[in-house]
This record gives structure tokens, sequence and C-alpha cells, in this order.
């Protein structure tokens, strides 16, 4: 009866102990993200290939955004801080123009630059047509994105979205106003 009662002990524990140890995300999605071929602010060309095998966080903006991408943007600043702070090194950033004719490498360099972006590991894409990031956020990302026929400020949701080492969006965020750095922080440690 005892060795049935320590081996039945020692298997609860091990159940419980590896259930700890395993870090979970809340309210996960798993949403596959489409192929797609863009060109970088530094004017080269990547796609999800190039994102492969490493976790990262996506927002769309342009740069002649007069209301909600400054302070997202910003929030990514904070974001890129945090994650040199925690030592947290296979973690890339990536912004989607909205805006892709306005937005050349160019102008989403000068762009970058007033916020004091760390390229290391933050790109901005652009190089598709408008028609294409609308079809892509809709399809890969769940989100709104519309450039109306009238004025230059594009229609786009304020989510940032945390994706996977398979390219997987595992989890949005607000990345506008009162953004959970620490549930995003503790989610990629969790993917990591």
């Amino acid at each position: 009866m005892k060795p049935r009662f320590l081996f039945l002990f020692v298997l609860i524990l091990t159940l419980f102990l590896t259930a700890c140890g395993k870090e979970k995300i809340e309210n996960e999605v798993n949403w596959p993200i489409k192929d797609f071929s863009a060109t970088t602010q530094q004017n080269k060309s990547m796609g999800l290939k190039d994102l492969k095998g490493k976790v990262w966080v996506s927002a769309f903006i342009f740069t002649s955004c007069a209301d909600v991408c400054p302070p997202m943007t910003s929030n990514m600043v904070t974001l890129q801080k945090k994650l040199k702070d925690e030592k947290l090194t296979d973690v890339d950033l990536v912004s989607f123009s909205v805006d892709p004719t306005v937005d050349t490498p160019e102008v989403l360099t000068h762009y970058a630059k007033q916020f004091g972006v760390d390229f290391t590991n933050w790109t901005f894409l652009t190089g598709y047509s408008q028609e294409f990031i609308e079809k892509y956020a809709a399809e890969s990302f769940k989100t709104i994105v519309k450039k109306p026929k009238d004025g230059n400020q594009v229609i786009h949701q304020t989510f940032l979205y945390l994706v996977d080492k398979e390219g997987k969006i595992k989890k949005t965020y607000s990345g506008y106003k009162d953004v959970p750095f620490d549930e995003i922080i503790h989610d990629i440690k969790a993917l990591q």
C-alpha cells in the first residue's frame, strides 16, 4: 500500500510542477499570417520568411497620421526599451504602413528617427499597394484598414499584435492608450 501511495504522490507532484513551469498566454488566439512582400525603411525587400523563428510585435501606422499613430509609435519605443531592459534579444518590432504611396522608405526613416527608434530590431514596411494592405490587414490581422477617397487620414485600428515563431498571431493588445507592457513582456517570454 505504501509504495502505491508514494508512486501516486510523486506522479501528482510531477504533474503539478510541470504545469506550474509553463507560462500561459491568457485569451490566446491562433491566427495564421499570410506571406507578404514589402520594402523596409532601408529599401530592402522583406517577407514573412524573414521573420520565421522570431517572436515579433506589429502595428499598423502611417506617417501623416494626425492622431493615434504618434502615441502608438511612442508606445512601441517604450516597448523596445522594456525588451532591452528584460534582455529579450530575439524579438522584432514591425510597423506596417497603411499609406504606402506616401510612406516611402525615406519618409518612414525620417518618421522613425523623430521618435528615437532603434532600427536594430524594428522594421518599417511599405512598398505594396493600398489594395494589398487593406486586404492583408483584414485577412491576416482581422482588422480594418481603409483609405478614404477624400482626405489623407487612413482609417485603421490601434492594436499591437503578438506573433509567434511560426507566424501566427497569438494575442492583440491596445497600442494607443493603457498599453499593457507587463502583459506583453510576459506573453513574449511565454512564447520564447
